[in-house]
This record gives structure tokens, sequence and C-alpha cells, in this order.
């Protein structure tokens, strides 16, 4: 199925999504504990098939030889990388099931009693690359949160992907549901991912998870809701009243610990109160591991004390940049207000923290800067739903509607209103 006509992956694509369809309205009405047991079944299964699956996986990375480092790491299923997304299924299952929750419960002077509801979105669309543990995250979701998904990864990971897309058909029908509730599409045309996007009959959301011109394309074509975010910009603000120490922890984490998620930290913002002694001891932290440092013209001077350091003149492009490389933006700001107004200004509405012990400007940089996570003397790197106890996430959405942040079962659900009567009528 890998090359069609376009007649044939028309007909597809269709055939696929009406397939969801149709396994979405049975997983709706699944009982938790079937979803948890598929879950488990599915733990089980990624534990024991390890062995195929790494090998799967090196059909891939074989084929990826070319490719840069950093995208041939993401490409990677180690055995503890399988260990983790067992894990997770075995997380998602243990947490309690949001379907059928009503909440919000009021009785009316009417006699009527109205509250909401929590439904799934229905079926969604995954369009995502390399990652191809990725395709367990997306699939245990859907599962708990009773949807129905289409997956469409990376050419690049087929091999990984179709193994465990089959170890998921297999759990779901181990616990009784539709083996149709979680799909891969095995066609590597480009042209398939423009059917899914344009299928509103049987798609309900598009959730993209790759790089920037990806999710792009998607956000420009897309005939149906997208869930997104576009870059990760994030930053890092040390404060004029700061635990030095924590501070040149906590950004050489955010910055080092991992480069290409998008939750790394990109930009560094120093108040000028903590400059002169901030900024030549992360830089020399930075040196050591090879970041290059893009600064202003306050801070250039204070890091060319630091030997081996890896300098360039920061030019305007740099503050709204997303490396996703060992390169960070370094600026040297007045006040708190100026932190502010640069990070919303430049900044991707993702991740950003503040370093201080000032906790009125704890506050205010919480309250003040427009994004979907905001902190307070912790890692960026923290920015993702397993931390933040979501089990996995299906992505990070930098939108104000629906979800926000890290989206995991909640974010694949909708509110409906009910009404509990007891036979009255409206006069």
């Amino acid at each position: 199925m890998r090359l069609m006509n376009a007649t044939d992956l028309a007909a597809a694509m269709a055939h696929l999504g009406a397939a969801a369809r149709a396994a979405s309205a049975l997983m709706a009405a699944a009982p938790t504990a079937a979803k948890d047991a598929a879950l488990r079944a599915l733990a089980r299964r990624l534990r024991d098939g390890v062995a195929a699956l790494v090998q799967a996986n090196a059909q891939d990375l074989a084929a990826a030889a070319g490719l840069d480092e950093p995208l041939r790491d993401r490409l990677k299923l180690t055995p503890a990388i399988v260990e983790t997304v067992a894990q997770g299924c075995e997380q998602i299952a243990a947490m309690p099931d949001p379907i059928g929750e009503i909440t919000e419960l009021k009785r009316r002077p009417s006699g009527i009693a109205v509250g909401r509801m929590r439904v799934p979105l229905g079926v969604f669309g995954m369009i995502y690359e390399s990652r191809p543990n990725v395709t367990i995250e997306a699939a245990s979701l859907a599962i708990k949160s009773g949807n129905a998904c289409i997956l469409r990864g990376g050419s690049e990971a087929l091999h990984s992907n179709l193994a465990l897309a089959e170890l998921v058909r297999a759990a779901l029908l181990e616990a009784g549901l539709p083996a149709d509730a979680v799909q891969l599409v095995p066609i590597t045309d480009r042209a398939a991912v423009g059917h899914l996007i344009t299928m509103p009959e049987y798609v309900d959301v598009i959730i993209p998870r790759g790089g920037k011109g990806l999710i792009e394309r998607i956000s420009r074509e897309a005939r149906v809701p997208v869930i997104k975010h576009l870059d990760g910009n994030c930053h890092v603000y040390v404060d004029a009243e700061v635990d030095l120490a924590l501070a040149l922890k906590v950004t050489d984490n955010a910055k080092t610990q991992k480069y290409s998620p998008c939750n790394a930290a990109e930009s560094l913002l120093v108040h000028a109160a903590q400059a002169a002694d901030f900024l030549p001891r992360i830089g020399a932290v930075f040196a050591a591991k090879g970041v290059q440092m893009r600064a202003c013209p306050r801070a250039l001077p204070l890091l060319q004390q630091v030997a081996g350091a890896d300098l360039r003149p920061a030019t305007e492009d740099d503050w709204a940049t997303e490396y996703l490389a060992p390169v960070i933006s370094v600026k040297v700001v007045a006040s708190l207000d100026e932190a502010i107004a640069h990070i919303n200004r430049h900044g991707s509405h993702h991740t950003d923290a503040i370093l201080t012990t000032n906790h009125p400007h704890a506050m205010r940089f919480l309250r003040e800067v427009d994004s979907a996570s905001v902190m307070v003397n912790a890692s960026t790197r923290f920015a993702d739903g397993f931390e933040y106890g979501l089990g996995a996430e299906i992505g990070i959405s930098t939108d104000k509607f629906h979800a926000r942040g890290p989206v995991g079962l909640e974010g694949l659900t909708s509110l409906k209103w009910v009404v509990l009567g007891q036979g009255e009528i409206r006069t």
C-alpha cells in the first residue's frame, strides 16, 4: 500500500475513516474494565515482544543511516524506551476513567438539575514524525479516553510503527474491543496526509506532532480542527533576586539535558543585577558542553571572560529561534517588566520559567507570561505529559481553546450538557 493512484488512495483512506468512525461508537460505550484490560495487555505484549520490536527498528535505522544524529536519536526504539511506554500504558490504566463523569450539577428553580458530562471527542487523526514511541502513547490515550484514532507516522519509522500497531490491535481484541479503534496508515505517500486532514465526516480533530513545516501545512490545509504548536522557543529568566546555585543547576538542565525536545530552553534572560555574577558561571558550563551562545551587546563582554566559549553576537532573529541544538540566545534585561515583554513578544507560548526568590515577582510572571506552561524555579524540561501526571501526552498545544499545554486524557474529551428531571415542563 505504499504507492497508489489517486482513486485507490482516496478509497483506502475513506475505508480507514469509516472503520474508525464505527469503532469510535463502540469505544465510547466501552466499560472502564475493558479499556484498562487492553492497556495492561498492551504493556505485557510490549515487554514480551521487545526483541522483535528492536529488530523492526533496526530496519528503520539502517535505512536512515544518512540522517543527522539528532534525527536518528528520535527514531530509536531501545529496550529502555519500550519499557518506558509499557509503564505509561500501566499508569494510564491505573488512572480514573474520565468518560461519563458528571460535574457542576446544580439544581435550578424549575426543579431540573443541570450539569456537564465528559465524553470522547470521537475520532482523532495523529500525524507525527520519527519517534515510534508516539504510536503507543497515542494508542494508549485513545483507548482510555474512549476514542478511535488513525495514526500516520513518518515513513522513516514505518517498520517500527507497523510492529507496534500489530501489538495494539492484538491487545484490543484480547480485551474484547474493536481492533479498528487504533489504525496505522501503512501508506508512505504524502498524499495520504492530505486525505486524512480533509475528512470531517470521519475525523473530528487532527493532532500534528513534528517540525514546523509539517504543522504549518496541516494548519493551512486541514478541514477539521487542529490541536497544535508551531515552535518551542522556551525561556529561562534569572531574576534580580535569585539563588545562584539553583539558577545554574536549573538553567543547565533546561538547556543541556536534551537538545532536541520542544521543551528545551532556547533563550536565557538575565537581570542586569545578576549578569556579572551569573553569566561567566553559566557560560563556563555551556562552554564545557559545547553550547554556542548568541549574546546581546551587554552579555557578550561578560561571556568573553570564559575560556573556550563559542560566542556569536545575537541578531534580532535569534530571539525568536527554536534551535533544537546546542545553541542558546542570551540577553541581559533591566527589569522583570522587560523580561515578560520580551517573552510575550518573541516566545512561542510553549513553556517559560522564572528563577527567583522574590514571591511577588514569581506570581507576576505566572500571571503575565502568556504561555501554555509557566514555571517557577523548575526546568522547562518538565513540560511533559508524563511528568505532569497525565500518564502520557498526545502532544503539546499552544492554542487557547479546548486543550492547552500537554494534552492527555482530558484533552481528548469534550463536555456536553446533561439535564436530570422528574417530569418538569417549561411554562
